[in-house]
């Protein structure tokens, strides 16, 4: 059983006897009141997507999910395809499945697919993956007592914030749960 502090992001939780995937969720707490916790929730079968407010003493069944190791190949009309790494079978997921997980897809990225009844559900990407700088302005030399970044496009497609020593052609760490530069990355 998960209490409320489990239910975070990519969770997936058993509510009704239907199973749901936590999308967002915030922690609160009113003055002397109990916590609660605050989710939005996808239901696995239907699509619908929910809000639901868990008070803390609540203790939620899990749903029966698994994870199968699967490989990023392309994408489509609005879908992204990928190939499970022991059948070697194809599948593709609609890109409102996989969310913001997107901005951080580049060919032959090794992912978690979550499957729930032997169908693929939605992703779940490592903490952290290395990606290229394809754009991004020159730093200005000597503009380093600001600490400050300039925004770059990586070779997946996503914009974020690095910092000015970082170049064109640099491969960077960026952290897939925050979406920020994390390091350089060894050549």
């Amino acid at each position: 059983m998960y209490t409320i502090t489990d239910l975070k992001p990519g969770r997936a939780i058993t509510l009704d006897g239907e199973p749901f995937i936590v999308l967002a969720s915030q922690f609160g707490r009113k003055s002397q009141s109990q916590a609660n916790m605050q989710c939005k929730l996808k239901n696995l079968q239907t699509g619908a997507i929910v809000a639901r407010n868990f008070q803390g003493s609540e203790k939620i069944e899990p749903a029966d999910v698994g994870y199968r190791h699967v490989q990023y190949l392309y994408a489509g009309q609005g879908t992204r395809a990928f190939m499970d790494l022991e059948t070697y079978d194809q599948f593709e997921l609609p890109d409102d499945m996989i969310g913001e997980g997107i901005r951080f897809l580049v060919d032959g990225l090794e992912v978690d697919a979550l499957m729930y009844e032997e169908k693929a559900i939605g992703i779940k990407l490592p903490v952290t993956v290395v990606l290229e700088v394809k754009e991004t302005s020159p730093g200005v030399r000597g503009d380093t007592a600001t600490g400050g970044g300039k925004p770059a496009t990586l070779s997946s497609g996503a914009v974020i914030n690095v910092p000015l020593f970082v170049n064109e052609g640099d491969k960077i760490k960026v952290n897939t749960e925050s979406g920020e530069y994390v390091e350089r990355a060894n050549k």
